[in-house]
């Protein structure tokens, strides 16, 4: 799914005020659905083979001049080789010529290219109750610190997002390097910069998420002909295959990616349940029409079926891996964050369970996991990015989906806009510490063997 340029216009923002408001950050019972500021990703989301040309998002900190070499990070272009450099090319746009293959049940060709487009920029239908969020900390506050009990995992609300072990959770800071880091190298663009995809309601930039419970179930009816083969099930009163309890007031992403994410707090605190939608449109009377449909129960590290999709190309959950504001202004995030290259290989490692990408090995898999390696000096960034860049050392990045190089998904909240001093915002910090970051910062792990099973 091509994402091209033309997201970066705030059409979306029309779109926004199309939505009913909701309240922001409170958890609500019965039909209404609490909007909990997500983001948009710049990855090509879906089941299809696809390919993205385009980044979303062209905000530059126009006082940054620094080049890579003064930034703290390192210059070589290598990838998890130890201490070895690779001469193999880590410019971009050096990319994969082959064609994609897919063998799953998507009715699309077996290029890497998809004709249904799918775009990231964000609707938002949630009344902003922290727009005025002012922040007292300068870009010299302190490193933070993560002080969260030994294994604690993450939460959003009530809800424990996956057991501590689970591999979104798991420190792969001691992990062995990857085996084919350096093969991985030639084609992952080793000189592009880190760029956060995500922004404010008022840009209306981010995958935004829901919240709450007790929501009458909803007929879903699924618009590709994978969707039914590969959703989940939740047998409607009737006897019909799938009635998914979303509320009908819950926020979607705007077109055409139109992501939406519900996690319902039954079962909270450690057996909530998300449900994720590609391609949703809006709610009608007779229920909820998406592409796909996915189910994660979070009190269970359970893997969708090998070869099935989700609202993410790689099969994987999208909440779990998003920067979320309420970790980074905590001063902890305690899980990977999720990633997207523009060009992929048509495998994946587990977690990952589906992908959507080129012929060729030399590609990345699908549920890739890095790392920033521990040497990249930090200690200079705003706290905010110190948060972020210190969980990238110590959860590492998981390929999740065909986007823009090195693109890092987060929620959309107005708490990123906040006051830093000296002209900046807390948004502008990251944009500048994410921009002396390179892919050749990073080091590939080794989580597990590589899988082309039920695609």
């Amino acid at each position: 799914m091509n994402r091209s340029m033309h997201r970066r216009l705030l059409v979306s923002s029309v779109l926004g005020s199309l939505v009913g408001f909701l309240s922001v950050g409170s958890l609500v019972s019965l039909s209404a659905c609490s909007g909990s500021d997500g983001g948009s990703d710049d990855g090509a989301d879906s089941g299809d083979p696809s390919i993205d040309t385009g980044g979303r998002d062209t905000r530059v900190d126009p006082t940054d001049t620094a080049t890579k070499g003064d930034s703290g990070s390192t210059s070589d272009t290598s990838m998890g080789t130890d201490g070895g450099t690779d001469t193999s090319t880590g410019t971009d746009g050096g990319t994969d010529s082959s064609t994609a293959t897919d063998s799953g049940t998507k009715a699309d060709s077996s290029t890497a290219t998809d004709s249904g487009t799918k775009t990231d920029a964000a609707t938002d239908s949630g009344t902003k109750t922290d727009a005025a969020v002012t922040d007292s900390g300068s870009a010299a506050d302190t490193a933070p610190v993560d002080s969260g009990p030994p294994g604690a995992a993450p939460m959003i609300g009530p809800c424990r997002i996956y057991p501590p072990d689970n591999p979104w959770n798991t420190d792969i800071s001691s992990y062995p390097l990857h085996p084919s880091a350096a093969t991985f190298a030639t084609t992952m663009h080793l000189t592009t910069a880190l760029h956060p995809d995500w922004g404010t309601f008022t840009e209306n930039y981010g995958i935004p998420y829901n919240t709450g419970t007790g929501a009458p179930p909803q007929k879903m009816t699924w618009t590709t002909s994978w969707g039914p083969g590969e959703s989940d099930k939740l047998a409607c009163a009737d006897g019909s295959s799938w009635c998914y309890p979303i509320p009908s007031s819950c926020k979607i992403e705007g077109p055409s990616d139109s992501h939406l994410l519900f996690l319902d707090t039954a079962g909270a605190p450690n057996n909530c349940t998300l449900y994720e939608l590609w391609q949703t449109v809006a709610f009608s009377g007779s229920g909820w029409s998406a592409a796909n449909g996915a189910i994660f129960h979070l009190g269970t590290n359970a893997l969708r079926p090998d070869g099935w999709t989700s609202a993410d190309a790689a099969g994987l959950p999208i909440l779990p891996g998003l920067v979320r504001y309420d970790e980074v202004k905590a001063g902890a995030i305690r899980h990977a964050i999720r990633f997207t290259m523009d060009n992929t290989y048509q495998g994946y490692v587990h977690p990952a369970t589906h992908a959507a990408g080129l012929s060729s090995s030399t590609q990345p898999p699908m549920g890739l996991r890095l790392r920033l390696k521990a040497g990249i000096a930090i200690s200079s960034y705003s706290t905010e990015a110190q948060v972020i860049l210190t969980a990238m050392k110590k959860y590492g990045i998981i390929l999740a989906d065909n986007g823009s190089n090195w693109y890092i998904s987060g929620e959309e909240h107005d708490g990123w806009a906040a006051d830093k001093g000296g002209g900046d915002t807390v948004m502008d910090l990251i944009i500048s510490a994410f921009g002396k970051i390179h892919g050749s910062d990073f080091e590939v792990v080794d989580t597990g063997p590589t899988s082309t099973a039920g695609l």
